[in-house]
């Protein structure tokens, strides 16, 4: 595919006065000086394209370099299509399996018709799989499963990009979907994991070490070879956040406060503190924990998916309360007669 194009179309269309303000903007609500009730940013002015930009089946791309670029910068010819106001940027997107594959997990793709990234089966043999995982220590990431195929593409990012200066300074490369430590977990061990928090907690303490210090290696090298472009300011699906990574928590909605309290909080915190902070995702329902996430040191933002499954005003109570911004709130979930402290963001 040639991809020339494509990069020369956007490369024409960026604003640097319009990126620029956009940031300044993003930059002012993360540190608590916006004084609207929702922030909802948006681009100076729109930059339709002037070529027709293809639609890319994520199966395609998985499997060419090319395709996956021409598709995550789709997401970025949207923005400055429609004026929108996300940050821009692409990941090398190979979805939720990265991590398991690491350890042996199988990738379980979805249909064409389906478009949806893969994920992946749990390994066989139970708790004594399990046990000679954390025998064995870390893995060579670098060279088992996708993960060659995930630093080769962000490399491909960076060369396609680096000739043209706009988009080399304005498109963010971040980071893999690494999930956070239990959600990683989970997928490697299965359901059954649920029942080591009784039944076997020290195999499970001992397997999200494994998978805590996997993630922060894979991390480190990733950062290596791609760093945040601002001391500051991060962005993850266009959302900027202070800190560098977005740990996802859907997993915790299987588990009581108190269970992630003991088990779970130690290693997103040592990831929070090992890469200068960040925000925490979590779809479907955390209210039963928000309160331990508020004691989270370096914890920068809170990006939940569907408010009517939370009780949003423990949920307000333990982040813009206490300084910790919302991205990505669904109106649905925005009281009009509550302050929110300047520091909900919707679209």
């Amino acid at each position: 595919m040639d991809i020339t194009p494509y990069l020369d179309d956007l490369e024409q269309r960026l604003d640097p006065a319009v990126e620029d303000q956009l940031e300044s903007d993003w930059q002012q609500f993360l540190d608590g000086k916006f004084t609207g009730h929702v922030f909802k940013p948006k681009r100076a002015r729109q930059a339709p394209p002037t070529v027709q930009w293809p639609a890319i089946g994520i199966n395609d791309a998985l499997n060419d370099y090319e395709l996956m670029l021409v598709r995550e910068l789709a997401g970025v010819s949207g923005q400055l299509k429609n004026g929108g106001g996300a940050m821009l940027n692409i990941r090398s997107n190979y979805g939720v399996a990265i991590l398991p594959c690491v350890f042996g997990c199988e990738p379980f793709y979805m249909s064409d018709e389906q478009n949806t990234l893969p994920m992946a089966t749990p390994v066989a043999g139970g708790e004594k799989a399990i046990e000679a995982l954390v025998a064995k220590g870390v893995p060579d990431f670098m060279n088992i499963g996708w993960s060659p195929k995930v630093f080769e593409c962000g490399r491909f990012f960076k060369k396609s990009l680096a000739p043209y200066p706009k988009l080399k300074k304005y498109v963010r490369i971040y980071h893999p979907d690494l999930q956070g430590p239990l959600d990683a977990a989970e997928v490697v061990w299965g359901s059954d994991i649920l029942l080591a928090f009784y039944d076997n907690p020290e195999l499970l303490t001992a397997f999200l070490t494994l998978v805590t210090e996997t993630y922060t290696q894979f991390l480190k090298r990733w950062f290596s070879e791609n760093p945040n472009p601002s001391d500051r300011l991060a962005a993850h699906w266009g959302l900027a956040h202070l800190g560098n990574i977005m740990l996802r928590n859907d997993s915790v909605m299987n588990i009581s406060g108190d269970m992630y309290e003991e088990y779970v909080m130690p290693f997103d915190q040592k990831l929070l503190k090992e890469f200068g902070g960040g925000g925490i995702h979590f779809c479907g329902k955390g209210s039963h924990y928000v309160e331990h996430l508020a004691r989270l040191e370096k914890f920068t933002a809170l990006n939940l998916s569907q408010p009517e499954y939370n009780d949003m005003e423990k949920i307000f109570k333990n982040s813009v309360d206490v300084g910790i911004p919302i991205l990505s709130l669904a109106p649905r979930g925005i009281p009009q007669d509550r302050d929110l402290h300047g520091l909900v963001h919707s679209w």
